[in-house]
């Protein structure tokens, strides 16, 4: 009965319970879908380490302490690991970015666009290593430079209201954003190596540059060089 102890002596049955009085638990099976989150976090990190093309099934089963067939069960192989952490981490960027849009002031608009960026690579490291690279499959989960785009065109409908607003042609604000966002994206690929000055202090620098480019931007710009085409 609950809470009556059987003396092993009287029972005439050996005591089964370990002499630490510990009992040994049995290793709880992982569920099909924490296998596929297991499988996603070691492919996630040997592919911000060595790349895809330096990643092997081998390696990525190992690691999990799974057979290679495990993965070719969940992912196909490979290039569906990949395409997948791929696609989270894209979606994970641009909703960071979209997301922090909410200040009414252009200036603090792109602080808040800047700092989602450098956010991001700050929180997500090997995410940001992954989409950086080039890739076999990246026609298959686009590119980084697709996925900059996406965030310019957030970007750009700030820029188009502002330059109507200051007299400027609407229609360039395309290719002004851009310039913007790829700006903040090569420093924040530079900074993650460094990590100086601090992210603050960064985003300051570029809001700078950025803000006050904007600011004494010329209506109709010209070439001060020989050059015309």
């Amino acid at each position: 009965m609950d809470g009556v102890a059987i003396d092993s002596k009287t029972s005439g049955k050996k005591d089964q319970t370990p002499a630490t009085g510990t009992r040994r638990t049995r290793r709880v099976r992982m569920t099909g879908a924490e296998r596929r989150e297991q499988l996603l976090d070691v492919g996630r990190t040997l592919f911000a380490e060595r790349g895809f093309e330096g990643t092997s099934v081998e390696e990525i089963a190992a690691k999990a302490g799974v057979s290679k067939p495990v993965v070719y069960e969940h992912f196909g192989g490979k290039e569906g690991l990949y395409a997948v952490v791929v696609d989270r981490e894209m979606r994970q960027l641009l909703d960071m970015v979209t997301g922090a849009l909410t200040a009414g002031h252009p200036r603090e608009l792109l602080e808040q666009a800047a700092f989602a960026l450098l956010d991001y690579i700050d929180s997500y490291t090997d995410g940001f290593r992954i989409l950086v690279r080039d890739s076999p499959v990246a026609q298959s989960t686009g590119t980084f430079a697709s996925l900059i785009s996406d965030i310019a065109t957030q970007v750009e409908d700030i820029l188009g209201l502002e330059f109507k607003a200051r007299g400027f042609e609407p229609k360039l604000a395309p290719l002004y954003a851009q310039a913007l966002v790829g700006m903040v994206a090569l420093t924040g690929q530079w900074w993650l190596d460094v990590r100086r000055p601090k992210k603050a202090e960064v985003a300051a620098h570029l809001v700078n540059l950025a803000w006050h480019g904007l600011d004494g931007l010329e209506p109709k710009p010209r070439l001060v060089g020989h050059r015309r085409s």
